[in-house]
């Protein structure tokens, strides 16, 4: 790596665990010989103002911290051919684990500062960037547990908020606009997705690419409650694709809506009530990917 590098931080990230690995990520690039200055955020819109200013510097821009930090940043570095490197601080991390980036902080950083540059699609709900899948309807009430869950830790956040989901579900109709066609379907969810996982490794989209212009839309048609719970280890695999309840197609714009009101989600952050529109920007991102 020939920059110097902003290293944007979100403390509190992963209940934590960001913060305890910035001493090892730091003393690493200083090892490294990589100059670097830290920067913590207080917010989303925070960071990409940091992310801005790297560009206006002519530094590259490591995050330390979630799936929705590196969404923010990667907005804001959209075009600008400013290379973005992914330290995995959060709680799922999916991001960094689809892109090979080692789970160490050491490791990764050394990863990252050895790494080619790759150009990669950015994805965009109702105007707001993200890097990895949107989703709504039991995703958007297994979305929200998991995010006020106090009591349970790491990924095991995302099999609980799951099991609680299910209990109370019952099936909604959505209707989808997939480059101008319309398809309806009454399920359980809909995900709209620029990578394969989500939720601390559950490959959804398991053939979905980060750089084909195309997102994976998978959607989970009505089953019983049972047949849905015998169903949901194999999304680890991503095998659950060939399951008769679930469809994947793919389109460059998706509009969704539903008969009853949900939020959508994109990288585990809430983006807004439905209908949104989901539109992708091929080639948008410049990323150090192993």
């Amino acid at each position: 790596m020939d920059r110097s590098v902003t290293l944007i931080v979100n403390p509190a990230a992963g209940a934590g665990r960001a913060a305890k690995r910035l001493p090892t990520a730091e003393a690493e690039l200083a090892r490294l010989g990589i100059p670097v200055h830290r920067e913590e955020t207080t917010s989303l819109d925070h960071a990409m103002e940091l992310a801005r200013a790297a560009t206006e510097a002519g530094e590259a821009v490591f995050t330390l911290g979630g799936d929705g930090l590196v969404g923010a940043v990667a907005g804001a570095l959209a075009d600008t051919g400013t290379p973005l490197g992914v330290l995995p601080g959060g709680r799922g991390n999916d991001f960094a684990r689809v892109l090979g980036i080692p789970g160490d902080a050491a490791e990764a950083v050394r990863a990252l500062v050895a790494a080619p540059e790759r150009k990669l699609d950015l994805a965009e709900a109702g105007g707001r960037p993200f890097i990895g899948i949107a989703s709504c309807g039991f995703d958007s009430v297994a979305n929200r547990i998991a995010n006020e869950s106090r009591l349970v830790k790491g990924n095991l956040v995302y099999l609980y908020a799951a099991l609680r989901a299910v209990a109370t579900w019952k099936p909604a109709r959505f209707e989808l606009e997939l480059d101008g066609k319309l398809r309806a379907y009454t399920g359980w969810s809909v995900a709209i997705a620029n990578s394969k996982a989500y939720g601390g490794g559950m490959r959804i989209a398991p053939d979905a690419e980060l750089d084909d212009g195309l997102f994976d839309v998978v959607v989970s048609e009505t089953t019983s409650k049972l047949a849905f719970l015998r169903g949901l280890p194999l999304v680890f695999k991503g095998t659950h694709v060939d399951l008769p309840s679930v469809h994947v197609m793919r389109a460059r714009e998706v509009r969704v809506s539903s008969y009853r009101p949900f939020e959508l989600y994109a990288d585990g952050d809430p983006v807004g009530e439905l209908p949104v529109t989901v539109r992708m920007r091929p080639g948008a991102l410049t990323v150090l990917a192993p």
